[in-house]
């Protein structure tokens, strides 16, 4: 393999060698700076360039391993940060113009997680107006392009690191996720991920003036979007180690025991009154044909009303929102965003004062339910979106956007609520009359469990192949 094309490489494939001394560190980091010279114009993906302070770094871990340094398990392997989170001397902008120079004392902890591991940061990328929007889009930055072409959103709010990471920019992107922000960019990219559940993953930026409110606290993960479930099992055990400054992370291994017998899954269909767009449908029926080949036992049946715990808990999020963020947003936000947020309080009414703090104690109410459902079925295979992915700047329509971008992915949003990790893969590439579109499944697992739910998108992906191939064959084709 030539040096030009080592940034094909999965992470997990470049380890083997970066770890064995076939590969240079710095080759490996100088091949996806290339990368991202050659692909970023198009896609503004990646907004701050740190290609100086990568090379140095893996000259320095190229020296320390040539003088008998135990290499890291992601030794050498360029990564990418989303620009909401803490790397020290870089600004946490959060794509508001008025923090542009709002500088990192010091690192988050899955930053420094990643850096004790032996990884590279190749740059910072794109994230909408305060993290707040399924697209990626903002007037510091300017917006962030899809790989698959101009038709589809990249996604949001960690849009930059899943647009990056398809299209060779790194072979691992952080990310987070409060209502979907790390699936739904997999979904737009057809990357893969797994969104954490509540406290597996430390957070914590060290530049943050007052803690954020306990639904942000509770609902906000950590975590990677990749080109591979592969990559999640070689790189989330690095992403959930302790870290102090995260009081509520919970010091479990990443792989729990192995289940007794064929694992149950419950498979389900249903849209909850939004039409099941016929490539969505095809897209969970490959996804639950491959699972009953790997051995599990899929069967169609309802789990807990998905609807119920995803609207109630997103109007929760909102009443938080409105009462400790709209102020920030008013005061700093584009009119865009303002007005975006405006169409938000209508689709999602926000609780308020006393039905506020009946609805986050309600929040146990449906954990418990799902948390009885999963002791038959530990695995639960849903729709992520009902319909295709939609076009940019869809949410800047009023609010009919607004419902098909947020109000319809009620089974992204109630396992932030509900604190369930939940996998996200793509399952089927649809020939739309637009362009071509992945599409991607969810997999819900149990509260601890993450590594059930990328097993599950390793099983689906082996059997159907991974999305970044027929992208890079079309981005090659120009």
């Amino acid at each position: 393999m030539t040096q030009s094309d080592i940034w094909r490489l999965s992470a997990t494939e470049l380890t083997t060698q970066t770890r064995a001394g076939d590969i240079s560190v710095e080759a490996a980091v100088q091949s996806s700076i290339d990368r991202m010279q050659e692909a970023n114009p198009a896609l503004n993906a990646v907004v701050e360039d740190l290609s100086a302070e990568a090379l140095e770094r893996a000259r320095t871990l190229d020296k320390a391993r040539a003088a008998g340094a135990a290499p890291g398990p992601l030794h050498g392997v360029p990564v990418t940060i989303k620009i909401n989170v803490d790397q020290a001397g870089h600004a946490t902008s959060n794509g508001v113009t008025a923090l542009k120079d709002l500088i990192a004392p010091a690192d988050a902890p899955v930053v420094e997680n990643l850096h004790k591991a032996g990884a590279v940061v190749i740059g910072r990328t794109n994230t909408p107006e305060f993290s707040f929007r399924a697209d990626t889009d903002n007037p510091l930055h300017g917006r962030t392009y899809n790989p698959w072409g101009r038709h589809i959103s990249p996604g949001g709010s960690s849009g930059g690191a899943g647009s990056a990471v398809m299209a060779g920019i790194g072979a691992l992107g952080h990310g987070n996720d409060i209502g979907g922000s790390l699936r739904f960019p997999a979904a737009a990219n057809g990357a893969v991920t797994v969104k954490p559940g509540l406290g597996r993953v430390p957070a914590w930026n060290p530049s943050q003036k007052a803690e954020r409110g306990m639904l942000a606290q509770s609902m906000s993960v950590q975590g990677l979007i990749t080109r591979s479930a592969e990559d999640l099992h070689l790189a989330m055990p690095t992403m959930i180690a302790a870290d102090a400054r995260d009081p509520f992370h919970v010091p479990l291994p990443w792989r729990g025991e192995e289940p007794e017998g064929p694992i149950k899954v419950a498979f389900t269909r249903n849209t909850h009154g939004y039409d099941l767009h016929p490539e969505v449908e095809a897209a969970l029926l490959t996804a639950r044909d491959a699972l009953n080949d790997a051995g599990y036992v899929v069967e169609e049946v309802e789990p807990p009303n998905v609807f119920e715990a995803g609207r109630n808990g997103y109007r929760a999020l909102m009443g938080e929102v409105y009462a400790m963020m709209k102020k920030d947003v008013d005061a700093a936000g584009s009119q865009t965003v303002r007005d975006i947020f405006e169409v938000y309080f209508q689709e999602f009414p926000p609780f308020m004062g006393d039905e506020l703090l009946q609805m986050m104690a309600k929040r146990s109410h449906y954990a418990r339910e799902w948390s009885l459902f999963q002791q038959d079925y530990p695995l639960v295979l849903t729709p992520f979106l009902p319909q295709p992915f939609f076009k940019p700047d869809r949410d800047t329509e009023g609010a009919e956007g607004v419902h098909e971008v947020l109000g319809c992915a009620v089974y992204s949003y109630a396992m932030n609520f509900m604190g369930l990790p939940a996998g996200c893969v793509p399952s089927r590439l649809a020939q739309l009359e637009q362009g071509p579109q992945p599409i991607n499944v969810q997999i819900v697992s149990p509260r601890w469990r993450e590594d059930m739910a990328v097993d599950a998108c390793a099983a689906i992906e082996a059997r159907v192949g991974r999305m970044h191939l027929p992208l890079w064959e079309m981005m090659d084709q120009g």
